[in-house]
């Protein structure tokens, strides 16, 4: 983040997330060393916000891109326990419902996790648009499917709030790589999604919350349904911060 030339609010914008979020950015910026992975000071806490930030960008990208089917993928027989060949399977499947779709993009996120039994990993996924369930079940081939439209959460809630609910599951898969007694594979991501769709941010800068606020608003055409501010939080010891959401 460039130091501004006078004190104030920075905010980035994720207009087709309908989200963004921001901080008090002073002229003298705070000493930053580097840590190295795995040396925190407080490793579970490290954790914990890393978890955070990869599902806020998770929210991000499935708003943005209305990934409101959520469906699982799990192996027949005894299971497939090599993370590798998980991503290799995955990678396979998503080919599969490109070409089953006439090779046209398909926006996507994919979320792995283990078993609570010896049967290895399964896979959580999202997409955006109607698949037919038998494309699905041939391009998976390795076991069983699972699929279904985030449609029943009530009137007015449009595919955006689909959207969103879709990444709240998905989120709780992404905490468990960070926290979870199994967390992380060396080289390999937490979870995956598909290149070329990332949501674009635009920054702003203001000299209060409402303004940066009120400038985001009046891109978006709407007030924020939600606001966060750390104002309210005992203890905060971070610069001061906020987030807002729009619309869903």
């Amino acid at each position: 983040m460039s130091v501004p030339s006078v004190p104030g609010w920075s905010f980035s914008l994720y207009p087709s997330a309908g989200e963004g979020g921001g901080c008090f950015v002073s002229l003298r910026q705070p000493e930053r060393s580097y840590v190295a992975r795995g040396r925190a000071k407080d490793p579970q806490r490290a954790a914990t916000e890393a978890g955070k930030r990869a599902g806020r960008r998770l929210r991000r990208y499935c708003a943005a891109n209305g990934l409101n089917r959520l469906g699982t993928l799990t192996y027949r027989g005894e299971g497939c326990h090599s993370p590798q060949q998980v991503r290799a399977d995955i990678g396979a499947f998503f080919r599969g419902l490109r070409s089953g779709l006439s090779g046209e993009a398909l926006a996507y996120v994919w979320v792995p996790e283990w078993h609570k039994t010896d049967h290895g990993l399964h896979v959580h996924f999202a997409v955006g648009q109607y698949v037919p369930r038998g494309l699905i079940d041939a391009a998976w081939g390795r076991g069983f499917v699972h699929i279904k439209l985030l449609g029943d959460l009530g009137v007015g809630t449009g595919v955006l709030g689909e959207a969103r609910r879709a990444a709240g599951y998905l989120s709780k898969y992404v905490s468990k790589t960070f926290t979870g007694p199994s967390a992380g594979v060396p080289g390999l991501h937490r979870y995956d999604v598909a290149q070329g769709f990332q949501p674009e941010s635009i920054r702003l800068h203001g000299r209060s919350p409402d303004h940066v606020i009120g400038q985001a608003s009046e891109l978006l055409g709407m007030a924020p349904a939600r606001r966060w501010s750390s104002a309210g939080v005992v203890g905060w010891a971070a610069p001061p911060a906020i987030w807002a959401q729009w619309g869903g």
